[in-house]
């Protein structure tokens, strides 16, 4: 019998590597990396813009893999840093024309691709789902900081 450690473990696993390859082969067809998928995606949320630092924060990423995203997104037109700072790691990321019609793409096809798979959902089991994965993701991310209690 599987243990329950095991099946969310691979539930969430298997959910992360699809929405990977998801992402990789849609935007492929725009001639862009999968990885900026959900950067087009938040920051089409912000037209005001985000730092690399809030950006890496709002999509749960590594600063790291975050500016060398930015940085491709960047020389690809995608995005502009804004002008007024002078600190570039401080500097608000906006998307460009391209990079707003790249995030709608994203937008659309991420939606399409939600409602494919929810179909058969209700509004109160979606509303459920929800709830249990946000208790877990706090509180796994309480046991990051503060460990695995002793027994």
């Amino acid at each position: 019998m599987q243990s329950r450690f095991e099946h969310i473990s691979y539930l969430v696993s298997a959910i992360d590597r699809c929405i990977g390859q998801l992402e990789r082969e849609e935007m492929e067809k725009q001639g862009y990396k999968g990885a900026y998928a959900q950067y087009l995606a938040a920051l089409s949320r912000y037209p005001h813009g985000l730092t690399p630092s809030e950006l890496s924060v709002l999509c749960d990423r590594d600063k790291a893999a975050v500016s060398r995203c930015v940085g491709q997104m960047e020389k690809q037109g995608l995005l502009t840093r804004n002008a007024e700072q002078e600190q570039v790691y401080k500097a608000k990321l906006v998307l460009t024309p391209a990079g707003k019609q790249a995030a709608e793409f994203v937008c659309r096809r991420a939606q399409t691709a939600v409602e494919a798979v929810g179909d058969k959902l209700t509004q109160q089991q979606r509303q459920t789902m929800y709830e249990a994965l946000e208790y877990i993701a706090s509180g796994l991310e309480k046991l990051t900081r503060e460990g695995i209690p002793q027994e």
